[in-house]
């Protein structure tokens, strides 16, 4: 079922299903911009099957839009030297981390160490449980 864009969804773990909750009405005034960039296309899906004719509509209409994106982009290209200039790579990053004694960890390298720590006979139960609340909030995340 398609939501509106900027609605709550989550997945209820006792029931099973799937709720979306609509933002308050305070919260709904929003950059037209953010809107837009959120916007999603959804289909009408009240009936069990579509026909042939329906879906080369919606294919058609979903091939307009990233024509017309492609235009924008166009116009207004983003030069890879600009990007290069405004971000930094990653190894970079850990390079500079590493003179500051800081060591910096990717989620993926975390939640390796999490579960090879639940998965350790020398764990303590404690340490296991700790591994799971941790590697849940990244698993969450993902």
């Amino acid at each position: 079922q398609a939501v509106p864009a900027g609605s709550h969804v989550r997945l209820n773990l006792q029931t099973g299903e799937r709720e979306a909750k609509l933002p308050d009405s305070e919260n709904q005034q929003g950059d037209m911009r953010e809107e837009r960039r959120r916007k999603r296309y959804s289909v009408d899906v009240d009936s069990n099957s579509f026909t042939s004719q329906e879906l080369k509509k919606a294919l058609a209409k979903l091939k307009e839009t990233e024509k017309a994106e492609r235009k924008v982009r166009k116009q207004f290209p983003i030069s890879e030297a600009k990007v290069r200039k405004k971000f930094r790579p990653i190894e970079q990053l850990k390079e500079e981390f590493e003179k500051l004694n800081v060591k910096m960890e990717t989620d993926y390298e975390i939640m390796v160490k999490l579960i090879s720590k639940f998965n350790s006979s020398a764990s303590t139960l404690d340490e296991k449980v700790a591994a799971l609340y941790d590697l849940e909030y990244y698993v969450h995340q993902v």
